[in-house]
Formats: C-alpha cells, sequence, structure tokens
C-alpha cells in the first residue's frame, strides 16, 4: 500500500481518497475551490487528524492562490478570510487548526516580501506539512512497536492508518511497524458506530496490509477483553490537552474504562501537533455533535428509528488522562504522570 496517499497537491488543486466510497471503491476526488473542501472535511471524505492538518494547509493555498490582492494588508485579509471558513468546518481535531494557524504564521513571517513570493513560500510550507507526516508517522511507529510483542493481539477502534494520515498512520502505524519487524500479530478492530471508520476503513486497510484482522461490533469488545483475547490497545487522538486528556472517536472512553478493569495496558498514538498545551484538561476540549441521519438512516436501507426519536449524536468523547498508560509520538513515549 506504499503507493497510497491519502491527500496531496496535483492539477492545480487538492486530490483526496473519497474515504466515504471505502471499502467498495479506492475512489479520488480532484478539488479546486475552498467550498468544495469544506464539504469534503464535513463529509468525512478526507479526516483523521494528520490528514486534517495537511488539508487545512493545502486547503489555504487553495484559497489565496488566485489573490488579487496587490498589498500585504489586503493579502492578509483574503488569508484570515480562508482561515476562518475552513476552521469552521469541524472543531474539534486540533491538527485542522494547527495546519491553519501554520500556514498564517508563514504569511506574515515573510509579510515584507512581494505578494507572488508569499504565495510560494505558503505553498512550500503546505507540501512540508505533508512530509513532515510522513516522517513524524513513521517514527511513532518505531518508538510504538517497541511496546508490541511477538504474538500480541491488539484492539483498535476507528481508524488510525494511511486513511488518516498521509500514508502511514498514527495507532495503526505502530501495528505496522510491529507487522514490518516480523512480530506476528493479531487485531481485532471495533466497527465504530455511527459512522464505520473501523468496519470500512480499518479492517480494509490491515486486509490489503495482510495482517490478521477480526472485526468486532463495539458493543462486544468487553467480552473479548474478558475472554484474555487482547493483550493492549492502541487508539489515536484528535486533540490533547495538557493533562494528557484525549479527544478521540466517540467509543474511545468505553474502551480506556474496560481497559483498566481488565488491566489491559490503553496506549495513545498522536503527533506532538495534536496537542493542545492552552487546554488545561479535557473539559476544555470542544466536541462536534453530528447529524441524527447518521444514526437513524446511515447505511440503512430504511430508518431505523422514528422520525419523532431525538438523537444525539457526539463525534468524540474525552478519555481521562488517568486511563491512559501512555501517549506514543514521535519524540518518545510520554508516561504519567502527564
Amino acid at each position: 500500500m506504499a503507493e497510497l496517499m491519502t491527500i496531496r497537491w496535483s492539477k492545480n488543486g487538492i486530490t483526496m481518497i473519497d474515504q466515504t466510497k471505502l471499502p467498495s471503491g479506492l475512489d479520488y476526488i480532484h478539488i479546486t475551490d475552498i467550498r468544495h473542501l469544506w464539504d469534503a472535511i464535513k463529509a468525512l471524505k478526507v479526516r483523521g487528524a494528520p490528514a486534517l492538518g495537511a488539508a487545512a494547509a493545502l486547503g489555504v493555498y487553495l484559497g489565496i492562490k488566485d489573490s488579487k490582492a496587490k498589498t500585504f494588508d489586503a493579502f492578509a485579509k483574503d488569508v484570515e478570510k480562508v482561515i476562518r471558513y475552513l476552521g469552521s468546518s469541524r472543531p474539534t481535531a486540533r491538527n485542522l487548526f494547527w495546519g491553519l494557524e501554520r500556514m498564517r504564521d508563514i504569511a506574515f513571517r515573510f509579510k515584507d516580501k512581494p505578494i507572488p513570493v508569499i504565495k510560494e513560500k505558503l505553498f512550500a510550507e503546505a507540501q512540508k506539512v505533508i512530509e513532515e507526516d510522513r516522517s513524524v508517522c513513521r517514527k511513532i511507529g518505531e518508538y510504538g512497536a517497541k511496546l508490541i510483542k511477538n504474538n500480541d493481539t491488539i484492539l483498535t477502534v476507528c481508524n488510525t492508518g494511511i486513511l488518516a494520515t498521509i500514508d502511514y498512520g498514527t495507532a495503526l502505524g505502530v501495528i505496522y511497524r510491529a507487522h514490518e519487524d516480523g512480530k506476528n500479530i493479531k487485531v481485532f478492530a471495533c466497527e465504530t458506530r455511527p459512522l464505520l471508520q473501523g468496519a470500512r476503513l480499518t479492517a480494509w486497510e490491515l486486509d490489503r496490509k495482510g495482517i490478521d484482522v477480526t472485526l468486532i461490533c463495539d458493543n462486544m469488545a468487553a467480552t473479548v477483553m474478558k475472554n484474555g483475547n487482547i493483550s493492549k490497545v492502541l487508539a489515536g487522538a484528535d486533540r490533547i490537552a495538557a493533562n494528557g486528556d484525549t479527544a478521540n472517536k466517540i467509543g474511545t472512553y468505553s474502551l480506556a474504562v474496560l481497559c483498566r478493569y481488565h488491566k489491559i495496558p490503553f496506549y495513545i498514538a498522536a503527533p506532538v501537533s495534536t496537542f493542545d498545551l492552552s487546554i488545561k484538561t479535557g473539559k476544555g476540549i470542544p466536541i462536534e455533535e453530528r447529524p441524527h441521519s447518521e444514526v437513524k438512516e446511515l447505511f440503512f436501507k430504511e430508518p431505523m428509528a422514528s422520525a419523532r426519536v431525538k438523537v444525539f449524536n457526539p463525534a468524540f468523547d474525552v478519555t481521562d488522562h488517568t486511563l491512559i498508560a501512555g501517549i506514543i509520538t514521535e519524540r518518545g513515549i510520554i508516561k504519567p504522570p502527564y
């Protein structure tokens, strides 16, 4: 799967895998304006914290490359407009805002340069974000693989692999590196309701990689743990507070609580760019709520509940740092106390 790249710049626009079409088809979409990019982010055609960081960086360049501004003040207004717009797409993933802020910093760093030069610097920075992610994820895999023993069985949630990054992965990157090191490992993938990223994306990736994967419904995790089938749990992160509290796909917190009861190590794998040190604890992390249709209608031939029934559909939950055995980053493994 080395040939796969989740998102890249090509043909004067952004080319990305349409993750809503998987696993039935590996389709690419080409985006040439930021309105379509906003829609793609909101609809989860591109998702995963690091991939959203790349989408943000490329998106800023896409939004300003045709700017007619003649002065930096006018150009800065165009940049800010694009950043505000893309930032309104999804609130929780830190990397989206990290990518936007990084591009803003570049624009202001070169404010004394001609506008065409600033545009060139922004494009170069977006490409740098992509190349850095490729390196960072492999370092995460290298550090994390040291935690994996031969014949381990690992449980994971959502998708933290190639599709969530540029071309490797965070939590799945750890699994890929352990597999590359010759370790015999098995994986249980939670389906991850309601959007089924575990079933549609993670199982698809692992199968293509030749890694033994078993798909389970989310509510089967406790039984699998009780039966002694799980050595450790690996999850990704969308935002990590200063104390180590971690927001990730809904259902992650449940797994961490189950791990504590069953005495199974629970690890988070994420790049340093996912940390938000401006937020002291998980209570300050904004949690995105998504449409009720994802729970009642998506993937079903007909609605599974009455139109009158209310739906609570948070996209993420927050795992308390006290439940996390370690956070695997490209700089090493952070262990308690955080």
